[in-house]
């Protein structure tokens, strides 16, 4: 088994070939405290500046970014595997974040009027200082940036802790953030032990703390900023569901379920990890799904025509067949896939598992790879209460020709988000997150911006 860390570096391991691409030393105690100690002296100068010039600074991050796309595309690839499409893909939506919130995001921060009289009172969204980013390798600019932009607007400083395997791309971005004009600790860097994490969570100088990851990563963080009275925002695990009842256009419904599956190699928070599917369409879906998945191109994620590349890590491979297996054993029916590709390379063949029910494996537990479980509803009550029992609660899809039942339906929803005829995504316009063990807190809109901000009133003259 490859590992992504050592003793003393963080491993940078290429998925598709098992070459060794760098290794980061992990930093001492004193280095770390270093970094702190940046990130808390830029804060008092940062917060300071006008929100039109940190909203500049973000414009000019996004031209580096579309400058230095290809650079950060293949290194998004060699790292973790994403197909180069797709990772190109990844660098274009942190671009437009960074306008977006350019453009829209100081509003969400000018003070608020509130009810009382004369307009004597008001809130002002102030920044809460230095926060900790422990993030994931699936999106390894996106899934920094949706956080660190809005957070970063708001005057906090951000200090990431990224995921190990994509400490090269976690150099890129730093290296972007200083030619777009951040000064030196508004974004720091740093790489370190989970006990590195945990005295940075306690240190007196981080005033937040944000995660991505999995649900055993969440409780520990969660835990540990409790303790130090910390506010956080965890974003964690998916089962998500996407049903289809009889009614819906089976064309889009397979399309999208194809591509909520299977786009970065199921490597997915929020993807589409159990189709429930209602009973008199889920021969006809079966057989279009089957057909439409067997079309996909898997290979070498820097070939354009590649839709599958490499797993992430070769750890979480083996724990993936070994789902798939326990499945299998549970009476799943294997239609495609369902074992590793032979040769070189962190390949799982695309699998699509039929005849799932409530008490399999690849129901109960999150599957983060390249395999889809379809499961048949009764009608659409049933598919309500399969998609609803679920330990998580990310984000849920929903197909079907009758809108009005489709919003008596998402009211029933146990999940952050619910997407009508499409598939589950993220977008700077609307807010995400989940609940149950999918976590807590939001990122995106409005919310992600005020997220680690300090509501503060502010009343003139009250007698």
């Amino acid at each position: 088994m490859t590992s992504v860390s050592s003793h003393t570096h963080a491993l940078s391991i290429n998925p598709a070939t098992g070459e060794q691409i760098g290794a980061y030393p992990y930093q001492s105690e004193s280095e770390l405290d270093a970094a702190l100690e940046r990130a808390s002296r830029s804060f008092a100068q940062w917060k300071r500046q006008d929100i039109s010039e940190r909203a500049g600074r973000l414009v000019a991050l996004a031209q580096v970014l579309r400058d230095n796309s290809e650079a950060l595309a293949r290194m998004i690839t060699r790292e973790m595997g994403k197909p180069v499409p797709q990772a190109r893909g990844e660098i274009e939506k942190c671009a437009q974040l960074c306008l977006w919130y350019a453009e829209h995001g100081p509003a969400m921060l000018a003070p608020e009027a509130t009810l009382v009289e004369n307009d004597k009172a008001r809130i002002e969204y102030r920044p809460l200082g230095p926060i900790l980013a422990v993030m994931p390798w699936n999106f390894p600019i996106w899934q920094v940036l949706r956080g660190a932009v809005p957070t970063l607007l708001a005057g906090n400083t951000y200090v990431l802790k990224h995921a190990p395997n994509v400490m090269g791309s976690a150099h890129l971005l730093l290296e972007a953030m200083h030619q777009a004009g951040f000064a030196e600790g508004v974004f720091e860097l740093i790489n370190v032990t989970p006990d590195g994490v945990s005295r940075a969570t306690a240190d007196r100088r981080i005033a937040a703390v944000t995660l991505t990851g999995s649900v055993r990563a969440g409780i520990a963080i969660g835990a540990q900023a409790g303790a130090a009275l910390k506010k956080c925002v965890l974003e964690l695990g998916g089962s998500d569901p996407l049903i289809v009842l009889d009614d819906a256009d089976l064309d889009e419904a397979v399309k999208a379920a194809v591509v909520g599956r299977y786009q970065n190699t199921g490597q997915v928070c929020a993807a589409a990890k159990r189709l429930i599917v209602e009973q008199g369409v889920v021969e006809e879906f079966t057989r279009r799904f089957v057909e439409a998945t067997r079309a996909l191109v898997m290979g070498d994620p820097l070939a354009n025509d590649t839709y599958i590349g490499p797993m992430a890590r070769f750890d979480l491979r083996d724990e993936l067949h070994q789902q798939v297996q326990a499945t299998l054993a549970e009476g799943a029916t294997l239609l495609l896939g369902g074992d590793k590709q032979a040769g070189a390379g962190n390949y799982y063949l695309p699998t699509v598992l039929a005849d799932v029910t409530d008490q399999m494996t690849s129901f109960k537990e999150e599957l983060f790879g390249p395999v889809a479980s379809i499961i048949t509803a009764r009608d659409a009550r049933h598919a309500l209460e399969l998609a609803n029992d679920s330990d998580f609660g990310l984000t849920a899809s929903l197909f079907t020709a009758d809108l009005e039942r489709a919003r008596q339906m998402t009211d029933e929803l146990e999940t952050g988000g619910v997407f009508i005829n499409g598939y589950s995504a993220s977008d700077p316009r609307v807010t995400f997150g989940g609940v149950k063990k999918s976590g807590f807190g939001r990122e995106l809109s409005h919310f992600g911006v005020r997220e680690f901000c300090n509501a503060q009133t502010v009343w003139l003259d009250r007698r």
